[in-house]
């Protein structure tokens, strides 16, 4: 089950609404535990198990983390967790590239028919979190396994994030405030967050996936930067948008969820990127693995290093796969680039000297996100920078992209993630106060009305093309 489908909007999020509500305070949260195990099951039973033994153990080796020997029930809980994940995410593929060597041998290769579970990769990392929590003194043990449970099994934010770490939340776990105000800023946010993956990434979604069908032969340098450009806002608003219905929920139960994306098609460098793209998992990487190797308190070369580390294993998080790996590589590289100088330079360059930079490094690195197959991706690159043959302009391609919905759509795109909607609303505003008080009052007036209608006309024009058109994938709901 996904947030964006009407099974979801009509069904389940009204039921469990109502019940949690009619509940008695110190019920809610034994009710969010089985609601969302029943969530989490509905993918199957079997995963249900999985998280249940993930949630027992990590209670348990929580409680040793005080004693004599904490050090070695840290390393047994992280070999858990990152063993459940190297299992379901990474076995098959170790094995696969090693029986790929074998054979070259006259070895047999083999097939292993291992399926990942759903949000594995955000509850083992929070899972994790708890544990590196408590060891490292922020938080006291808990010792009470439904606190442990809910924040592991929290169903707003289990398949795809934000990535919430446990001194964030356990606050609010143990206590929390509800009232109108906080559930109608949720309800607000939910709904614009579907707007962004329904109305926006499912609609581009179906021109990317019409022109990386093409064969690569057939594929012009036009098209091939249209659909990676495409592509590059496809991810973000499927990804933000999940993020902001997760966001939403949180706030409808009382929850304050971090914030996991700002603008990040308006970053002037890869580091600035890195600060507003996926921002939890930035941060988690920054605590749990870029300090404790030293951060950059052992020297350049070491700071280097350690750099290089955490985005070989960002790439890696996102997929089993070499083009994942060289996706973080790409990233991790102009990282360094940046870190050695290339920074200061363009701190003292215009802005959009930056933006064009960072533009161009993230849609080269989306390529191979996008690409699984190692050979495609650096034919469809080849052909993006120049090289190869390129063949005709498809004009049959062009001519569906250039119509008045894509273009408005395409459009709302640019504007919607660059942040120039935000800007252009600073400047009225900044505008309006130099004229007088009363055409502030009007301008604000006239934008709470419309933040008022807007969840509704967006509710319905998502459920309208839920109802009409079935292509509503979930890029990062495999990771």
């Amino acid at each position: 089950m996904i947030f964006s489908s009407l099974l979801f909007i009509f069904a389940f999020l009204p039921i469990v609404l109502g019940v949690y509500y009619l509940l008695p305070y110190s019920w809610k949260n034994y009710f969010l535990i089985l609601t969302s195990l029943f969530f989490f099951a509905w993918g199957g039973v079997s995963y249900s198990i999985l998280i249940i033994t993930s949630i027992a153990l990590n209670y348990l080796i929580g409680l040793f983390l005080n004693k004599k020997h904490k050090f070695l029930f840290l390393i047994i809980g992280l070999t858990f967790n990152l063993g459940l994940l190297f299992y379901f995410k990474y076995l098959a593929f170790v094995i696969s590239n090693l029986m790929s060597i074998f054979y070259s041998s006259g070895a047999e290769s083999a097939q292993l028919n291992i399926i990942l579970p759903i949000g594995i990769s955000f509850y083992t990392f929070q899972a994790i979190s708890y544990l590196m929590d408590v060891y490292q003194g922020k938080v006291h043990i808990q010792k009470r396994i439904d606190h442990v449970a809910l924040y592991i099994i929290l169903f707003p934010q289990l398949i795809a994030g934000p990535i919430v770490r446990y001194h964030e939340i356990k606050d609010q776990i143990a206590f929390r405030k509800h009232n109108i105000i906080k559930f109608a800023s949720g309800v607000s946010r939910f709904a614009f967050g579907l707007g962004k993956k329904v109305l926006i990434a499912n609609v581009i979604g179906q021109y990317v996936e019409d022109i990386f069908a093409v064969p690569i032969e057939d594929l012009d340098i036009t098209i091939t930067w249209i659909g990676t450009i495409l592509y590059a806002f496809q991810i973000y608003f499927d990804f933000s948008g999940y993020s902001d219905m997760a966001i939403g929920l949180g706030k409808m139960f009382g929850f304050k969820f971090p914030e996991n994306f700002n603008f990040p098609y308006a970053a002037s460098s890869i580091k600035d990127f890195w600060r507003r793209w996926h921002i939890t998992l930035s941060v988690w990487f920054r605590d749990y693995l870029y300090i404790p190797l030293g951060g950059n308190k052992k020297g350049k070369p070491r700071t280097l290093f350690n750099l290089t580390i955490v985005f070989i294993i960002t790439g890696f998080w996102h997929g089993a796969a070499w083009n994942f790996l060289i996706w973080g590589l790409i990233h991790g590289l102009f990282i360094v680039i940046e870190r050695v100088g290339f920074g200061s330079v363009l701190e003292k360059s215009p802005r959009i000297i930056g933006i064009i930079y960072a533009w161009f490094i993230v849609l080269v690195a989306w390529v191979f996100f996008r690409e699984e197959n190692l050979s495609n991706a650096m034919s469809h690159l080849t052909l993006m920078l120049g090289g190869g043959e390129a063949a005709e302009i498809n004009m049959q391609l062009l001519s569906q992209l250039t119509n008045i919905r894509p273009l408005l759509i395409i459009s709302l795109a640019f504007l919607l993630s660059t942040g120039i909607f935000n800007w252009i609303y600073l400047k009225i505003k900044l505008i309006a106060t130099q004229i007088n008080e009363k055409m502030v009052q009007a301008l604000s007036f006239i934008f709470s009305i419309i933040s008022a209608i807007s969840p509704a006309v967006i509710l319905i024009a998502c459920a309208i093309e839920l109802n009409l058109n079935s292509y509503n994938p979930f890029i990062y709901f495999r990771f």
